[in-house]
């Protein structure tokens, strides 16, 4: 009977000093220090503008009607890009980076366009990414994209790599995708009847970005004993961690403002990237 009440008391004057604080941390947890605070203050600004290809490639999975594509070449389409374009260069950057593997001459194409060519061009290459860095008298554009490891591997040795993935089941019903194809075609329609700067707006919120990203961890990707993991991880996700690791290495100091510019597929991964590095601060594209 007495250790019960030596055990009462002790967990009486534990909730009488819990109660003291009104459910406040203590000063020893308020003492604990963030890790923000071990890290330099000064960081690489980035803003990444994730976007729907403008001349329409027919690259992607899904691919957009003709009856919900637009011209940006023609009005009024035409007056929201420069809207857009003035909207992007409040963030004032000192390097753009392009969707593109290095080796296709689009600094030759960029000279070309300050000489008055490509003018006619629908890429958001040409219409945003020339156009802002031209306007900002900016000399060069970065050519960012990479390949994944899974190509690598398999033009090493296409038999090692198919013996990675050959598990997967790619035909496996994905009730996710049915969902995503009737929001992505919702999304294109509106489009043509929505301004181009409130489009890439919702777009370009944490949203807008995990909802593309979410469908490469639906359907095949829990198949195969893993497999299936594995190859979105040398796949798309590695593209990706290289992607970043492009722009690590054009990152001089960090007063660099760096603008990056590509398709919205890639924005999820690359602001998991950003906001996680010591080295960036990842500026929200609607907080301009």
């Amino acid at each position: 009977m007495k250790k019960l009440v030596i055990l009462f008391t002790a967990c009486l004057l534990l909730s009488c000093q819990n109660n003291s604080n009104n459910g406040e941390p203590t000063e020893k947890a308020n003492s604990l220090k963030s890790s923000s605070e071990f890290y330099p203050k000064d960081r690489t600004q980035v803003l990444v503008v994730g976007t729907f290809h403008f001349n329409y490639p027919g690259l992607d999975e899904l691919k957009t009607t003709e009856a919900d594509k637009i011209d940006v070449l023609k009005e009024p389409k035409k007056s929201e890009v420069t809207e857009l374009v003035e909207y992007i260069k409040r963030f004032k950057p000192t390097k753009i980076a392009i969707e593109s593997l290095p080796g296709y001459g689009w600094n030759k194409k960029y000279k070309e366009y300050q000489e008055g060519k490509h003018r006619d061009q629908r890429g958001e290459r040409y219409q945003l990414a020339m156009r802002i860095a031209s306007e900002i008298d900016l000399d060069t554009l970065y050519a960012v994209d990479a390949g994944s490891l899974s190509n690598d591997l398999y033009k090493r040795d296409s038999t090692f790599y198919n013996s990675l993935t050959h598990k997967i089941n790619w035909d496996i019903d994905d009730p996710y995708w049915d969902v995503a194809e009737d929001y992505f075609k919702y999304e294109e329609a509106q489009v043509k009847n929505t301004s181009l700067i409130d489009v890439f707006k919702h777009m370009n919120t944490r949203e807008g970005h995990n909802s593309n990203f979410g469908l490469y961890l639906t359907g095949a990707f829990a198949t195969g004993n893993g497999q299936g993991a594995d190859h979105f991880s040398m796949w798309w996700y590695n593209r990706n961690a290289r992607i970043f690791a492009n722009i690590v290495n054009i990152t001089e100091s960090p007063n660099d403002r760096i603008l990056v510019i590509f398709g919205n597929g890639h924005a999820a991964i690359l602001r998991q990237f950003f906001e996680a590095s010591p080295q960036y601060d990842y500026i929200e594209f609607d907080s301009l």
